[in-house]
């Protein structure tokens, strides 16, 4: 989920895993809020406001481990997030799944990027090398929007209960801090 810190996060890991491992990264991204509901989980960070702060301090110890940088994008929430999940199955049709990723969890990460303004979106597009305008044009079509949603139902039918989610073969791993047993998995 492009607007999960945690996601970010571990996607700043994930091509050191997959080379060491010589796994391959397969993106399947889902709708949280409505794979949240159909599971029954809810986002507890918003009903306790220690849990909250505590995970921010949490994100930002993360973020020094792995030695990269963390800073909250004001315009996080005003970016049409279906959008950039249907881009991310639309971008991995053309094998650039990686690419189209890496750029926007950087804007959203790593900046100030307003990505909910086309042209700052299809810049940032650009310069990870991609052809912006005809990749953002797909995601608005019904068979990019079925895509996500047949993406949430498949997390669903997996059991994912949120993100970041991680599955090595049927084995499930949950959360930033399992990337070592993801890895254990994949030395299997």
């Amino acid at each position: 989920m492009i607007i999960s810190p945690a996601d970010y996060l571990a996607n700043t890991q994930l091509p050191t895993l997959a080379k060491r491992s010589g796994a391959a990264i397969v993106y399947r991204p889902f709708r949280l809020p409505t794979l949240m509901k159909q599971v029954g989980n809810r986002p507890t960070t918003v009903e306790c406001m220690s849990k909250l702060r505590y995970a921010g301090t949490d994100l930002a110890r993360w973020s020094r481990k792995y030695g990269v940088p963390l800073q909250h994008n004001p315009h996080l929430l005003a970016a049409d997030g279906d959008e950039l999940l249907r881009g991310v199955l639309v971008a991995a049709q053309g094998g650039k799944a990686p690419e189209y990723t890496n750029a926007v969890f950087e804007a959203m990460w790593n900046g100030t990027r307003d990505l909910s303004q086309r042209a700052t979106l299809i810049e940032t597009l650009e310069e990870a090398g991609l052809e912006a305008t005809k990749l953002l044009e797909r995601t608005t079509r019904p068979e990019s929007i079925d895509m996500l949603e047949c993406e949430t139902a498949g997390a669903v039918e997996r059991g994912v209960f949120g993100a970041p989610s991680f599955l090595v073969e049927d084995e499930l791993f949950f959360g930033n801090d399992r990337l070592d047993f993801v890895a254990a998995a994949l030395a299997a």
